[in-house]
């Protein structure tokens, strides 16, 4: 008995501990910029409360205009009449359950989103008898030109075209609700892309997810009745609302918002679809999910610091929570503001543009960005949230190897920078006034030409979920193999064009022109590049070994022909140089730290020196004048991995702290926008990796940890492996390394005082 009681109170300590704290304000908000985020499944709202009115905008995975415009569906508002305005209010993200209760004039409104279905809920309760008016906002109602600057929220960039236009909605209201959605033309800017592109001879065998694709939803309730429409203005934006009121004074009302999106021709499909939305919607069973999947989420990962950590490890949880919002999307979760973006002038000045707007486009997706989104979902356990980012690669990967044929002549998929949500670059950025002799195939962009990978990260991502998880990766070798064919076929290409030889003296490839990342152009063997082909190689024929797949040879001879990271001696010391040769420098980030992360050839966890690495930390010129933890810098990765202690304490505290908003985790705008997500994602793989590093069999523990902060997490590592540990006065009083197997493989790097 003594036994099974106390497994049960170990239980119960980790339940407890598994469940993040709530988070509340009790003051109303002034504008939209002091929202809080609420979320699942693929929705995402901002929710706020200014002048006793409940307003939420809505946002959804997927719901691109002909522009590339990621809209959103529109803002709910709330009014109550009848209340008792004295009454205290709190506004509380109960994180635990991804659900919200507002207290405001002595009711109670509760709102959450569906985990497995696109459906919002929102519930009143009050002791008294109140009338509710609900009104959904749209500022799409009629069209209306875009203005100066506001074609950066789309692909068209900084150069609109003339006569630019935001097209309306449809929207109709009936007696119980209001039904909404934006139809897609036949042509949209993926039209205008393939033209500039010179891919027009090849259109018909690219796919086209803009065209005709239709995205809105319904909002309705029995307890609602249709009144009209009246018109305003929020911020610098006119609107339209549909309103609808209480039948009668009530003590108890519901309404909720039905999601769909879909590409076709006909609205009759869609409208079979959002029905079928309507139709699941069992309120019941579907709190019971919601509720089961979040409790999971937050069983399978924590972090929670004290000792001066408690703000930044909080913010990591608020900011796992935000990216947890988008498990089943359509499209990945954007590093320029996810599903959270809130009216523009709150970000950049004078931006007196809709809520739809974000800088660097919505469905345009910067992969440098990208990535820092994605990769702290290894140690997190959220395997599940990472196929969206995947399965985005995967279908853009056929319209990747079109162009690769079309414009070398060879096979393999060319990703590059800026990259549309359709697999072809940015219109803008790819150059509309180009040179007719420039390379087609190549961005006429003093950034982005010859940077292609980044897509290499995403690969290893996929082979890191095998290793981690044992996920199935069969339907995503076809991207890994095509994005490894690129390189190996397109630099003997180039080389074949210049001379008699593919390969260099040594048999290797001659990675020339290269780019090591957008900051040493015209490189040869880029050492970010280098390494990328080096990992994902080795890590491939790794995970082929580990499944029994003995179709090695092409992958085992390109492995063969890698050349060395190159190095140079700096003032007698031997450091990784950012590329062999390079013509120029044209940004600020710092390459030759990559084999350190994102490839992990250098941690504190190998087995191998890290001396010329942290040489490189420490004395390249450039990675010091550039260090930094603004946006999507990644130097408190770095110093975290080489186990700087000191620097990974201040750059992650920096990172992490809180930021410019009421909400402590929308960071930014940085370099993007604002919430900054690559900010958060650096910032959680920073913590991460201060707390464990793995490499191989080997798993370290505090390898950049200062001893004043007492922590308890719960982290993940290869081979389906946790790792739950309290470190409480600079002393480990706990630790459960699951299976029990792995625990041989621990070392702990204990902090110093």
């Amino acid at each position: 008995m003594k036994k099974i009681i106390t497994f049960a109170l170990l239980m119960w300590s980790v339940a407890v501990l598994a469940q993040p704290a709530d988070y509340s304000w009790t003051t109303q908000s002034k504008n939209s910029s002091e929202s809080m985020p609420l979320g699942g499944g693929d929705v995402g709202l901002n929710v706020w409360v200014e002048e006793n009115d409940l307003l939420f905008y809505i946002c959804r995975s997927g719901s691109y205009d002909e522009h590339n415009t990621l809209l959103k569906a529109g803002r709910v508002r709330l009014e109550l009449e009848g209340g008792n305005e004295q009454a205290a209010f709190k506004q509380t993200l109960r994180l635990s359950k991804s659900e919200m209760v507002v207290e405001l004039q002595g009711a109670q409104v509760l709102l959450w989103v569906d985990a497995f279905r696109p459906v919002i809920h929102v519930e009143l309760t009050s002791p008294k008898a109140l009338t509710a008016t609900v009104s959904y906002e749209s500022w799409r109602y009629e069209d209306r030109p875009y203005m100066k600057n506001e074609g950066r929220q789309a692909s068209h960039k900084w150069r609109k075209p003339a006569g630019l236009t935001a097209t309306a909605d449809v929207i109709t209201p009936d007696t119980e609700g209001v039904t909404f959605y934006h139809h897609n033309p036949v042509e949209t800017v993926f039209d205008r892309t393939v033209q500039i592109e010179g891919l027009e001879p090849v259109k018909d065998s690219l796919w086209n997810p803009l065209a005709h694709r239709i995205s809105g939803g319904r909002l309705w309730s029995k307890d609602l009745h249709y009144v009209g429409t009246t018109d305003g203005k929020y911020l610098s934006t006119p609107y339209r609302a549909w309103q609808f009121r209480s039948v009668k004074p009530m003590r108890r009302m519901s309404f909720a918002i039905a999601l769909h999106n879909d590409q076709t021709q006909e609205v009759a499909p869609w409208m079979a679809g959002l029905q079928q939305t309507l139709s699941e919607a069992s309120l019941k069973q579907a709190k019971a999910d919601t509720e089961r999947w979040w409790t999971a989420f937050w069983q399978r990962s924590w972090i929670e610091a004290e000792g001066g950590a408690e703000e930044i490890s909080r913010n990591y949880t608020l900011f796992r929570y935000m990216l947890g919002c988008n498990r089943r999307g359509s499209d990945p979760t954007k590093f320029n503001g996810g599903l959270f973006t809130f009216d523009p002038e709150f970000v950049t000045a004078n931006h007196y543009f809709t809520p739809d707007f974000r800088n660097w486009g919505g469905g345009t997706m910067t992969a440098q960005n990208q990535r820092l989104v994605y990769w702290p979902m290894l140690r997190s356990g959220d395997f599940d949230l990472m196929p969206v980012e995947f399965d985005f690669y995967e279908r853009m990967r056929p319209n990747a190897e079109v162009r690769t044929r079309y414009y070398w002549g060879h096979e393999g998929a060319s990703f590059t920078e800026q990259i549309e949500l359709f697999g072809l670059p940015n219109y803008m950025e790819y150059g509309t006034k180009r040179p007719e002799w420039f390379d087609k195939g190549v961005e006429y962009n003093a950034w982005l030409e010859h940077c292609w990978d980044t897509v290499l990260e995403f690969c290893q991502m996929i082979l890191e979920t095998y290793r981690y998880d044992r996920a199935d990766i069969e339907r995503y070798k076809p991207l890994i193999e095509s994005s490894l064919r690129f390189f190996d076929e397109h630099y003997q290409y180039l080389a074949s064009h210049r001379g008699r030889n593919k390969l260099d003296g040594n048999g290797k490839l001659i990675l020339f022109p290269g780019s090591g990342c957008e900051t040493y152009k015209m490189a040869y063997n880029a050492s970010s590049t280098v390494a990328g082909l080096k990992t994902v190689l080795e890590s491939y024929l790794e995970v082929k070994q580990m499944q029994g797949d003995t179709v090695v040879t092409p992958w085992r001879a390109m492995l063969d022909r890698i050349p060395e990271i190159p190095h140079r001696i700096v003032e007698g010391r031997e450091l990784i140089a950012p590329a062999v040769a390079w013509e120029r420098i044209n940004n600020s980030e710092t390459p030759q730290l990559y084999p350190v992360f994102p490839w992990r050839i250098y941690s504190m966890a190998s087995a191998s020196p890290i001396d010329v690495a942290l040489n490189t930390y420490l004395y390249d010129d450039h990675a010091v004048a550039m260090r930094s933890s603004k946006g999507w810098k990644q130097d408190n990765i770095w110093a975290a991995m080489l186990g700087q202690t000191e620097d990974a304490v201040r750059l992650t505290t920096e990172k992490l702290s809180h930021g410019p908003h009421r909400f402590p985790a929308f960071w930014g705008p940085g370099f993007d926008w604002t919430p900054d997500h690559n900010w958060g994602g650096s910032g959680a793989i920073g913590l991460q990796e201060m707390l464990m590093q793995t490499d191989g069999e080997r798993i370290a523990l505090f390898p950049a940890w200062p001893a004043t902060w007492d922590v308890k997490f719960k982290l993940h590592a290869p081979h389906q492996t946790t790792v739950e540990c309290e470190l409480k006065g600079g002393k480990v009083v706990k630790l459960e390394v699951l299976p029990a197997s792995r625990a041989k493989d621990v070392t702990i790097l204990l902090p110093t005082k």
